[in-house]
């Protein structure tokens, strides 16, 4: 039996203009303008050839996707009312809705969808999204049938959020280059639930309401401001003086704490379980005294997460022991803490023929890290490996890309770093352990890491539509690599979102954050 789920500037300036309107029969109001803030510049606004959090934002409002998910990780109904996953797994048809019309009034078709299978796959990063897509069939203007070359069950997170947006085949299918066509950036025709009024590098972006979105009575606001401020004490003033009702993936724990004594703001860490973002210590498993696990094992041992998760990070974070969030429903917490032990550290290490030399010191490795807020964190981990008679020099990159240059070349001993899983553990959670991504650029596997069972279990686990059997195929990968150690797992990023109290359905109870539509968020005032 086919598996059927179903279902029915001065920006401020500009923000100060409207009000919420009058209260519908279900208790939301309508109208008004919700003040945000992005945290850094755009490069675009068209989610289809970007990743990353910034883009995502208005991506998300400005792009509809075929679905759209809850808290508990099912799928909903969005562009596409209902799907249909053949038995084999083999085939995802998608039934669009009827009335779909993009900001320029040309209807959304099967065609659009096949066109925008098409641009992701060329151009965005993440490749393992679509990669088994082999074709797209459109036998009417309202059915696309995705034809796949193995089941793939990853394709259903990749169908939301921000990560597969519908765009139109009439503009974008002029011969241009995906990835720099002008129309990414201004003059963007969407199809979600607001459209682009005004964008000014560096300052502001400015939605407006789609009076012809799909979903009759969205979306409830009027406007989206988003001021870009990408200094974190501005953004904490911001919220504190009702400039700003809302803001997301804030994540030092200095501005955290300090707003969360705000009577009338709301900090949460809740709607982030699909981003996925961890911090980890990276281990090169093919250098020196780190490629003997028990080398790895007993660094683990010589750092206290407790201390980081509480003194460094002042509790915003969650403790992670795997390389997928502790979020997801693929999660497997019954593996090994590695709580500070450095008696077991040092018995490790003396197994491994690395004794005290006459210097103090069993061997010298380096330390990377590639952005400020790593800092602290390379610090502790030289001042803590130094009780193990492990000598660490920290080495600090002039810039991002001279660090992600030495990390994609496994031009290192160790490093800080932060990744995210993006969904589904296929499109960010595979690409760090598989053999054949050893070295494949920033955030591919740069561990050196390889091991054939995991190859194996990851191949079978990227195949499995039943979710019992992944979540076992998972489980055994996840206790494979905390034994291995080529990473270090420590917490998850602190990320959080905050708003005032006016906002109502703020985007805390889903699993993207605001890498997922607005259309339901309304203004209580």
């Amino acid at each position: 039996m086919k598996h059927i789920i179903k279902g029915l500037v001065a920006a401020s300036a500009v923000a100060a203009a409207l009000t919420a309107g009058l209260a519908s029969a279900d208790g939301h109001k309508t109208g008004g303008t919700l003040k945000t803030v992005l945290g850094s510049n755009l490069r675009t606004l068209n989610s289809a050839v970007q990743s990353g959090i910034v883009t995502g934002y208005p991506g998300a409002q400005l792009f509809a996707s075929p679905l759209r998910y809850d808290d508990s990780w099912t799928p909903q109904p969005y562009l596409a009312k209902s799907w249909e996953v053949s038995d084999d797994g083999l085939t995802v048809t998608l039934n669009l809705v009827d009335n779909a019309v993009f900001h320029d009034g040309e209807p959304i078709t099967s065609s659009d969808v096949a066109f925008s299978v098409k641009v992701i796959k060329e151009a965005h990063p993440f490749k393992s999204m679509f990669a088994p897509v082999e074709s797209v069939d459109t036998p009417d203007a309202h059915t696309a049938v995705l034809n796949l070359s193995q089941p793939h069950p990853g394709i259903m997170l990749a169908m939301s959020g921000q990560l597969m947006s519908i765009i139109p085949e009439h503009v974008y299918g002029d011969g241009q280059d995906f990835k720099t066509h002008p129309r990414n950036i201004e003059d963007v025709v969407g199809s979600g639930p607001f459209k682009l009024s005004e964008y000014k590098n560096g300052e502001f972006v400015i939605l407006e309401r789609f009076d012809d979105f799909f979903i009759e009575g969205r979306p409830y606001l009027d406007r989206i401001v988003m001021r870009i401020i990408t200094d974190s004490s501005a953004r904490a003033i911001a919220y504190e003086n009702g400039e700003l009702d809302m803001g997301a993936f804030e994540s030092e724990p200095l501005i955290i704490n300090r707003l969360k004594k705000v009577d009338n703001l709301t900090v949460t860490p809740n709607g982030y379980g699909a981003i996925g973002a961890l911090d980890w210590l990276a281990i090169n498993t093919t250098k020196g005294p780190l490629a003997d696990k028990r080398v790895r094992q007993a660094i683990a041992y010589s750092l206290d997460k407790n201390f980081i998760q509480n003194a460094l990070m002042q509790g915003t974070v969650n403790n992670a022991d795997t390389g997928i969030h502790p979020d997801s429903p693929f999660y497997n917490s019954d593996v090994n803490s590695y709580d500070i032990d450095l008696d077991k550290a040092a018995a490790l290490l003396d197994e491994a023929g690395y004794p005290v030399g006459d210097n103090g010191m069993r061997f010298s490795v380096t330390i990377d890290y590639g952005w400020p807020a790593g800092k602290q964190h390379v610090e502790y981990v030289k001042a803590a490996l130094k009780k193990s008679a492990i000598d660490v020099e920290v080495r600090a990159s002039a810039d991002f890309p001279t660090w992600a240059g030495r990390m994609g070349k496994m031009d290192f001993d160790l490093s800080w770093d932060a990744v995210f899983n993006w969904g589904d553990p296929v499109i960010g959670v595979h690409r760090t352990y598989l053999t054949s991504n050893i070295a494949r650029g920033v955030w591919s596997n740069t561990q050196g890491y390889s091991n054939a069972r995991v190859d194996e279990l990851l191949d079978m686990a990227g195949r499995e539509n039943d979710p019992a059997k992944r979540a076992a195929l998972y489980a055994e990968f996840q206790a494979i690599v905390n034994d291995e150690m080529p990473i270090y797992f420590m917490h998850t990023l602190p990320y959080h979102t905050v708003h005032n109290d006016k906002v109502m359905n703020a985007p805390v109870n889903g699993i993207w954050a605001t890498s997922s539509p607005l259309d339901q968020v309304w203004l209580d005032e």
